[in-house]
């Protein structure tokens, strides 16, 4: 774990060094858990925008896309339940004067039970080797039996406290467990109590006069609001889906782990409309397809698993997250919900406004259901980069830092690099770049040795580097490199665009999702 969390570490000096993500206003001291995207990070983050909205609006054709705003009327987050029931439950810590959630508190101790056990197991796989039988080993050895029933009794505990959201429950778990304070190692907590996670403004010129309004905790509400809008416009039939990509906004006490959790990030959502009594089926048929747009990207399909959750919120009748394996445990990057019609019920009933479907089939007229996919833009940007990220030691004995990003996905597509700044090879350099640069994006680069730039280059997770030489002039040939495999090929300068177009192009993922 200790050495996930040195590559955790050395994953965020990257992104600042190579311009990915940088610290908020960081010339004045930064702002806690607000990050900007630097010049090669805003690439990254549109190319995964681009391949997400793609997936859903070239590959489904009963799915198009909104952009509703971030100010909304006050009384929708009111319908949506989120005035009365989005909070977290906190917990101060006397000693410290620091606060956490009291969930997330509990979430750790349970992975300490799971990370003993797994302790235990690789303690045995060492010494049995290859005879080691892990699930007879599981289920018989005195001392993993034991962490077990500690981590199913406390299990239980916390999934009855959070279903009934019993604050004193979750605070005598807390202090059962004997949970202490990181920073201070004492348990001197307060009591737990809930904290509403949006942040509020005002709209309107006087102060008397302001209406109190919300900055958007979801997209999805922009969508709900709109989709009979969209449905009559579009002459939208039953089944059909509603795609987004907008920022929100939560003012998370616990915002940590880099661009994880973060008070203002970017969510990419669909929310797909059905008959009901179909929820289920579609709900299990949405779980299929994203979890293959994930493993499409080519991190490792054992990076990826479900969680289906223990808690079900106001408006669910299933969920699910698509959890990635960061470089600090399994962690949700998209959530999968069956929101019922709970939502556009209350926005009928709170706006007073019929918002039934009238279904041409069966003559009838009736709410839908909502099948919802929610996957956070910041946290794919952060499992794709954990996911590629390399430190390789090569065959010489130097370690080079290459980012092994999907080539459709990288920044830069090509590194367009002559030999020395002379004998006329800038200049043909240069040709090549200006005839490449409207099909993708290029970089040109002449300083240092020509090693130097292809480890700049690794290191950005550029796919290709052409290097013109002296012979590229006699022959009308450049030397293509490859960043993964690093081996080279003389290519002609009238097959580079072709070539570079096919092995960078989107379309390859979205084939493989079919």
């Amino acid at each position: 774990m200790a050495q996930q969390e040195d590559v955790f570490k050395k994953l965020v000096s990257h992104c600042k060094e190579y311009g990915f993500v940088f610290p908020s206003s960081e010339i004045y001291d930064g702002l806690a858990a607000v990050y900007d995207y630097g010049q090669l990070g805003v690439e990254l983050k549109n190319n995964i925008k681009k391949y997400w909205w793609d997936s859903m609006t070239l590959m489904h054709e009963n799915i198009v896309g909104i952009d509703s705003a971030i100010f909304m009327h006050p009384t929708i987050w009111k319908a949506s339940g989120h005035v009365d029931a989005f909070n977290d439950p906190l917990i101060d810590n006397r000693d410290s004067k620091k606060r956490y959630r009291a969930d997330v508190l509990i979430e750790e101790q349970l992975a300490k039970y799971e990370e003993k056990m797994n302790k235990e197991v690789e303690k045995a796989a060492k010494r049995f080797g290859e005879a080691f039988d892990e699930a007879q080993f599981r289920a018989t050895n005195g001392r993993v039996l034991e962490y077990q029933a500690k981590w199913d009794a406390l299990h239980q505990r916390f999934s009855d406290a959070m279903n009934a959201m019993d604050l004193e429950a979750l605070k005598q778990i807390i202090l059962d467990e004997n949970i202490v304070c990181p920073i201070s190692g004492t348990r001197n907590w307060t009591d737990v109590r809930q904290f509403n996670l949006m942040f509020s403004t005002e709209m309107g010129s006087t102060a008397d006069g302001a209406m109190k309004i919300y900055l958007r905790p979801e997209t999805a509400q922009g969508i709900f609001v709109n989709y009979l809008n969209v449905q009559k416009t579009g002459r939208m039939k039953l089944p059909f889906g509603i795609a987004q990509i907008g920022k929100a906004f939560r003012n998370e006490i616990v915002a940590r782990q880099f661009i994880f959790r973060m008070r203002e990030f970017e969510q990419m959502e669909m929310q797909f409309f059905v008959k009901p009594g179909t929820e289920l089926e579609w709900f299990e048929k949405w779980k299929e397809t994203r979890l293959k747009w994930h493993k499409a990207l080519g991190l490792g399909d054992e990076k990826y698993r479900y969680h289906d959750h223990e808690k079900l919120a106001h408006y669910a009748n299933a969920a699910t997250d698509i959890e990635f394996q960061m470089p600090f445990g399994f962690k949700e990057v998209e959530g999968i919900h069956s929101r019922t019609n709970f939502d556009l019920s209350n926005h009928e009933k709170y706006s007073g406004k019929s918002i039934k479907y009238f279904d041409p089939e069966s003559n009838e007229s009736y709410v839908p259901y909502v099948i919802e996919t929610s996957i956070g833009v910041d946290r794919t940007f952060l499992s794709i980069l954990a996911g590629c990220f390399e430190e390789e030691k090569l065959e010489n004995g130097e370690t080079r830092v290459v980012l092994h990003l999907p080539a459709c996905l990288a920044p830069v597509k090509l590194a367009v690099l002559p030999l020395v700044k002379k004998d006329g090879l800038p200049e043909k350099a240069r040709e090549i770049m200006d005839d490449l640069k409207f099909n993708f994006k290029c970089q040109y680069d002449e300083k240092d040795s020509i090693g130097k730039r292809y480890r700049r280059q690794d290191a950005i997770g550029t796919p290709f580097c052409v290097t013109i030489d002296h012979e590229t002039l006699n022959d009308n040939c450049v030397t293509l490199r490859n960043r993964d495999t690093m081996q080279q090929e003389r290519i002609a300068i009238a097959d580079l665009k072709d070539y570079i177009s096919k092995a960078v192009s989107m379309t390859e993922l979205l084939k493989k999702q079919r």
